[in-house]
């Protein structure tokens, strides 16, 4: 197999993802927090919420380090966090406790992992196959609640709660920590040769014309733009998979709830690799504009899914949608700002993702309390996916980099 060692780091950063999935078993958990510990919807979507954003955060941070430090170290250090929150977890019963645990030590730990895993994998691999790689290891994170779901409900059925967080907690410890030793970066002055033919140009030319730093991404307009329209699309994702069990009760009266989160992870693992594989065909812009659109006219008509058969067509074309952007933005990145330092930069564009975990899960959960009912919250998101869109026909070609303006 040529590239041997780009395609061991990219396996192993797959399985690492398959791990960190545990985020999207929170419809479940929530769930079960309000019926077994009294939870209100709002509190019981709180840590979810701080784990996201934490998430985002520490991946700004994360994304650094493991530019400097190396992925190996920085990613075992994350398994630490998210295996000895999960494991905490299984003593908290109060709201704000879960906050710190799940929260704060989850999200941390799910972020210093997350930032290891794109990075090194398409430093191995030409730009021609950016999108496809970066496909690969995020479709991990989607396909992880094909198991990890089912398997969250049956430990809940027999063990409750607390031995949930617990069992989970200890595997995650110890996988995380296993898969994050084959993590490496290529050699200095790599340039992998995988794709490019004998001769060519591309097999010795630097792929990027030039490497910014983050302080140079942060002064061009083009970072602004992918941060806003990262945000509002993400959001609804966010919102459709904090609440598709809950939402499944409200509107279709199912208590099997947890088997469309399987469906939204078949599909979000679908649309992380065909999202890489169509923007190499593309470009990330016209695979954005595709995204945007068909994800509002999902959420217009969301209101309207009250049968088994119309949500798991919902919850299916929510998932594609949402799975794309993790391929899509990071290719955004690159191609926007170089790879050099890729783990920083593609960190402050995924704060936005945080943001989003904020915007979308949270304004559910309010609507919900107060109007007992999911469609206002369907509107926004169907309005912000609108702006977005938008925003793709802003300012021309985002690998046109001009200085933000004030």
């Amino acid at each position: 197999m040529r590239n041997l060692r780009g395609w061991i780091v990219t396996i192993a950063a797959t399985g690492i993802n398959l791990i960190l999935g545990v985020l999207y078993i929170w419809s479940i958990m929530g769930k079960a927090l309000t019926g077994e510990y009294g939870w209100s919807s709002t509190e019981a979507s709180l840590p979810y919420t701080v784990c996201t954003v934490c998430f985002a955060l520490v991946m700004v941070f994360a994304g650094r380090l493991q530019d400097t430090r190396g992925p190996r170290l920085i990613s075992t250090f994350g398994g630490i966090l998210l295996g000895g929150g999960l494991i905490l977890s299984s003593l908290a019963r109060d709201p704000f406790i879960m906050l710190l645990t799940f929260g704060l030590l989850g999200g941390a730990g799910i972020g210093f992992c997350y930032a290891s895993t794109t990075p090194p994998a398409v430093k191995w691999f030409p730009i021609q196959k950016k999108g496809l790689i970066s496909g690969i290891v995020v479709s991990g994170v989607g396909f992880a609640a094909v198991y990890i779901s089912p398997l969250t409900n049956g430990l809940l059925v027999s063990n409750g709660i607390s031995k949930t967080f617990l069992y989970l907690g200890i595997g995650a410890i110890i996988l995380l920590i296993a898969f994050s030793q084959f993590l490496v970066d290529p050699p200095a002055g790599y340039i992998s040769k995988t794709s490019a033919p004998a001769g060519s140009q591309q097999a010795s030319k630097p792929e990027n014309r030039k490497e910014y730093g983050w302080k140079e991404m942060l002064k061009t307009f083009n970072f602004y733009k992918l941060w806003i329209m990262y945000a509002f699309t993400a959001s609804a994702g966010l919102m459709i998979i904090g609440h598709i069990a809950s939402i499944a009760k409200a509107q279709a009266q199912w208590e099997n709830g947890y088997l469309l989160v399987v469906i939204l992870a078949i599909f979000n693992t679908l649309g992380r690799i065909a999202g890489g594989f169509v923007s190499d065909k593309l470009g990330h812009l016209n695979t954005m504009r595709v995204i945007f659109l068909l994800q509002a006219v999902n959420m217009a008509l969301f209101s309207q899914y009250t049968s088994y058969g119309t949500l798991a067509l919902g919850v299916s074309v929510a998932g594609l949608c949402y799975g794309a952007l993790f391929s899509v933005f990071p290719v955004a990145t690159a191609e926007s700002y170089g790879i050099k330092n890729l783990g920083v930069n593609y960190g402050l564009v995924f704060t936005a993702w945080g943001f989003g975990g904020v915007i979308g899960p949270m304004l559910a959960a309010r609507i919900l309390d107060s109007t007992g009912s999911y469609n206002a919250s369907y509107i926004v998101s169907t309005v912000l996916l609108l702006i977005a869109g938008a925003l793709t026909f802003l300012s021309g070609s985002s690998k046109k980099n001009r200085p933000a303006e004030g």
